[in-house]
């Protein structure tokens, strides 16, 4: 098994078979198609698909006896770097009157830290399946049960009991996708199918290799191109890890989440660890470039709105997530980012070209390669903070 070649499949394939699977782990981040694709999503008909033709009449956030009214006032958002679009944050601004301030960050662990260290006030924050049970035993989120909000029905079954939060007590699903390789083979002029390919000390793109800045990413990969499984605990196989890692590192150009889609749609890197989403957005630019379903086994993960304690702007946190859960809207949300989500009613929203990109639906033959990874055990977490801190020495 090795580089994607595959048949174009429908939409409704993203699910991918996940019910009783989503115990995700990971992270997404980055955009994949232009915002003009947002402005007039397509359904699986010739025409494209709008709020008026679902319901009868342009979407409003539903009624419902004790949810909150838009009132005005702001939000404060912290998500994944260009993980959302801003015609949806516009559009949201004038039929709520809600006035949106957003900030980003890189990764999970960046998000912790700012959580933990108390420097600001977020109201909705975007963390992966497995920092939102870890926030959730830090006490760093509130329970405002997305669940019983007015568009919570609209969540599909197989996202609503998941391990990091059963019931959907303390978030509410946003996008799910992986993490794989994506390589230009007209300028490495060698093929790439494996995790073990990425991490060769003698990679033909040496030089111009980018990675993800996600020590869990990077050390799940890293761990099973030696041949161990994700969350090991046993101490060898992370030596093994450290070697691989030290031998590679003189090939990498940069270390950076952000920015990965102008990269590798530039050439300033030929190959590099990237999220599925970011790819097809790079890909649309420079067409020679393949995302590798890597052989040892790829990570499937799902991104979530949550509301940190002390959210000073409660209802409207409130709100957007019950405006993020309708499907049209989220719909138009993953036409700009590139991944599926967790809604049911959305794929009318979407465009054809997602819903037939061998990327983001996963085909056949890669299926069970696309696994979920839950939280690594504490000794697993010191073990991984430890490479990855000599790593990035």
């Amino acid at each position: 098994m090795g580089k994607l070649k595959a048949a174009p499949m429908r939409a409704a394939m993203l699910v991918v078979g996940l019910a009783g699977v989503l115990t995700l782990s990971a992270c997404g981040g980055e955009t994949t198609v232009d915002s003009a694709s947002a402005e007039a999503p397509a359904a699986a008909t010739d025409e494209p698909a709008t709020a008026e033709d679902a319901s009868g009449s342009e979407a409003e956030t539903p009624a419902a006896e004790g949810f909150p009214a838009p009132n005005g006032g702001s939000l404060n958002l912290y998500n994944w770097t260009d993980y959302i679009s801003p015609d949806v944050l516009k559009r949201f601004e004038q039929e709520t009157g809600i006035a949106v301030n957003l900030d980003n960050f890189d990764s999970n662990e960046t998000l912790l830290s700012k959580l933990q260290a108390g420097g600001a006030n977020y109201d909705v924050i975007v963390p992966s399946d497995y920092m939102v049970a870890q926030m959730v035993e830090l006490g760093l989120l509130q329970e405002v049960d997305p669940a019983s909000f007015p568009n919570g029905s609209k969540i599909k079954p197989e996202f609503l009991d998941v391990y990091f939060d059963p019931g959907r007590k303390f978030s509410a699903p946003y996008m799910y996708g992986t993490t794989g390789i994506a390589y230009d083979p007209t300028k490495t002029g060698a093929e790439v199918t494996s995790w073990g390919d990425f991490f060769d000390a003698d990679s033909p793109a040496a030089g111009k290799i980018g990675t993800l800045n996600d020590q869990v990413e990077v050390i799940h990969s890293a761990l099973r191109a030696v041949g161990a499984e994700p969350c090991s605990v046993n101490r060898d196989d992370y030596v093994k890890v450290e070697e691989l890692l030290n031998g590679w590192k003189p090939n990498v150009a940069v270390i950076n989440s952000d920015g990965v889609i102008g990269r590798m749609a530039s050439g300033e890197q030929t190959m590099h660890m990237m999220w599925n989403g970011a790819f097809t957005r790079s890909e649309a630019d420079n067409p020679n470039l393949e995302y590798v379903y890597p052989e040892e086994g790829i990570t499937l993960w799902s991104d979530n709105f949550a509301v940190p304690v002390g959210a000073q702007n409660l209802d409207n946190a409130k709100i957007f997530i019950n405006w993020m859960m309708d499907p049209a809207n989220i719909g138009e949300a993953t036409n700009f980012v590139g991944y599926d989500n967790g809604i049911t009613g959305s794929d009318a929203f979407m465009t054809e070209e997602l819903g037939t990109n061998p990327a983001v639906v996963i085909p056949e033959e890669f299926k069970s390669l696309a696994t979920p990874v839950p939280g690594c055990s504490i000794e697993a977490i010191d073990l991984y903070d430890q490479v990855w801190t000599n790593f990035k020495k």
